[in-house]
């Protein structure tokens, strides 16, 4: 019986270690095959993932931006003048986990070039920080200085980034190029209606670096060939741009204004020669403006209500017709009544018989109301239509708008009424300024042209030859006998023009939905010289002025002082 226990005793203990034998194996062998399938899994199904994890983290691919193409201006003895360029130089950063003596090379660097103390140790914070930009746009100079002492953990990387020499000269033509960190794109202006043409096209090369983020050596091409981007010369000339700077910055101070603009283009071939606009910017200084609305170009991107401008046009269309003559009369009782709508002159007075010489001459809503009468409203629409006010001029500046003439949709007999004098219709700057310059020109409407490769274009004809002779005389008689008082009159010169005063829509101030007009004013001018053989259209306009009641108060000094500016320095020969 003991030897039965004994047997049974040991036999169990037997077969308790072979079950713990068992299951060690079993679990050994689990593990095994665990181990197994994940390294399976991690070396044969993920081996494409890590490969390219691994090749990111020791490659890399960096874009090289070739040289942006410069922008000019040509003068008229045919010097160009660089007013947008790229310069040269280098981003200086730190690698923290080379960094060494922060206090150190703190030092040396700022004696070489100013550093910003607070940005140097906030980027000393970030210890295993490879590439933290302590500075930008160092010179040449400045770079060979510092690279000389191969300070540890103190980079430096090629940079470029575009320079305007001119500051703020032409800034609403030109734009500007968004600067590092950001991605370098042309914005507002010629940067960006050309961006493609001045950036060329980028190269992409590859690299190896080791384990710290160290570039060891760059190994290929990835794709592309760097091609230098191309250069744009502009039709505007240096000088005249910044006489007309000057005078727009004096005529908007002077009357408190709170923008404005002048244009000075060729009629014959809708050659833009200045175009300027306050308040200006430094498109190198862009990030200063909070305004982002300054960056806009008000001539191609803004519409407006011009007021009695317009009248020239209305008259224009009514002569071509032949619905009425320079010395057509009819009576002015201050007044005129279209349906329930009583349109007044702009002071309210009467003036008896006038002809449509003096209608312009005194500016009479209710002279300009008769000539539509005459030409039918809808003979109007056609022709404010064929003088392009509500299409886009094709000018090459991005943004442009079209003119608002829908209220003539209406068929509205008031509505054609108050357009007869600038009223319920807006247009663009540019839009009217070509209009006028087929009054000048002999019929016809040209393409606005802005960069020197371009080419005069007649887009169609607005009125005959005979009646650009008529119109002409008419607005020359402005000058000579009304505008201003003489001020504009010039005995050796025959200038054409017309002014206007035009209240600015509540909508403006208030609202889309805000109606009616505001007791702001937008005053304007446009006059051409010499009269009868045109060699320059100027428009100027300023918003809301202050302490001035007409355009023809507030602008006429700055235009005739941009005539006699343009008379003396393209010696143009008197035609009386």
């Amino acid at each position: 019986m003991l030897l039965n226990l004994l047997t049974r005793f040991y036999t169990k203990k037997e077969s308790l270690e072979r079950n713990r034998f068992l299951t060690i194996t079993v679990a050994v062998i689990f593990g095994f095959a665990a181990i197994s399938a994940r390294l399976f899994y991690l070396q044969i199904i993920k081996y494409p993932v890590y490969a390219d994890l691994a090749r990111r983290q020791q490659n890399f691919i960096r874009i090289l931006e070739p040289k942006r193409g410069d922008i000019f201006l040509r003068s008229k003895m045919g010097e160009l003048v660089k007013i947008a360029t790229t310069q040269a130089g280098a981003t200086l950063y730190l690698n923290m986990k080379l960094l060494k003596e922060p206090d150190r090379i703190f030092s040396v660097l700022n004696q070489i070039t100013p550093i910003d103390k607070n940005v140097f140790w906030a980027s000393i914070a970030k210890n295993n920080d490879p590439y933290e930009v302590i500075k930008r746009k160092l010179s040449l100079a400045e770079a060979e200085k510092i690279s000389a002492l191969s300070l540890p953990g103190v980079g430096l990387e090629e940079e470029r980034w575009r320079y305007y020499p001119a500051e703020n000269l032409a800034s609403h033509v030109i734009g500007f190029v968004t600067q590092p960190p950001q991605a370098s794109i042309g914005q507002y202006g010629i940067e960006k209606y050309f961006d493609e043409t001045l950036k060329g096209s980028v190269k992409k090369i590859s690299g190896d670096r080791d384990a710290k983020g160290i570039i060891l050596a760059f190994t290929s091409t990835v794709s592309g060939g760097e091609e230098v981007g191309q250069d744009i010369i502009l039709t505007l000339e240096p000088d005249v741009q910044k006489e007309v700077q000057l005078e727009l910055k004096a005529l908007k101070e002077k009357w408190r204004a709170s923008s404005g603009g002048i244009i000075i283009l060729e009629p014959k071939t809708g050659k833009i020669i200045s175009m300027a606009a306050e308040p200006s910017f430094n498109p190198g200084e862009y990030q200063k403006e909070k305004n982002l609305e300054t960056f806009l170009n008000p001539f191609p991107q803004k519409i407006f209500e011009l007021g009695s401008v317009f009248k020239p046009l209305t008259m224009s269309a009514a002569l071509n017709e032949g619905v009425l003559a320079p010395d057509t009369t009819y009576i002015d009782k201050g007044e005129i009544k279209i349906g329930n709508r009583v349109i007044k002159n702009f002071d309210g007075k009467a003036r008896g018989v006038r002809t449509m010489t003096q209608v312009l001459e005194e500016s009479l809503n209710t002279g300009a109301v008769f000539a539509m009468t005459r030409l039918g409203g809808e003979k109007l629409k056609e022709y404010f239509y064929k003088f392009g006010l509500a299409e886009r001029t094709g000018i090459e500046l991005p943004g442009e708008l079209k003119g608002d003439l829908s209220n003539l949709e209406s068929g509205r007999e008031v509505e054609f009424a108050t357009a007869s004098f600038g009223q319920g219709i807006a247009v663009t700057p540019l839009e009217f300024i070509i209009a006028l310059a087929s009054l000048a020109n002999g019929g016809k409407l040209m393409a606005p042209y802005i960069r020197e490769d371009s080419a005069p274009k007649v887009l169609r004809e607005t009125i005959r030859p005979e009646t650009s002779a008529k119109i002409t005389a008419m607005l020359v008689d402005v000058v000579d006998t009304a505008l201003a008082g003489g001020k504009v009159k010039m005995d050796r010169y025959a200038i054409a023009a017309k002014t206007g005063t035009a209240q600015i829509p509540a909508s403006k101030f208030g609202g889309a939905n805000a109606k009616g007009y505001s007791e702001e004013y937008l005053h304007s001018f446009f006059g051409y010289f010499p009269a009868y053989n045109p060699k320059f259209l100027i428009f100027i306009f300023i918003e809301r002025p202050q302490g001035v009641a007409y355009a023809s108060q507030s602008i006429s000094d700055s235009f005739r002082k941009l005539v006699e500016f343009l008379i003396n320095y393209y010696t143009i020969p008197p035609d009386r």
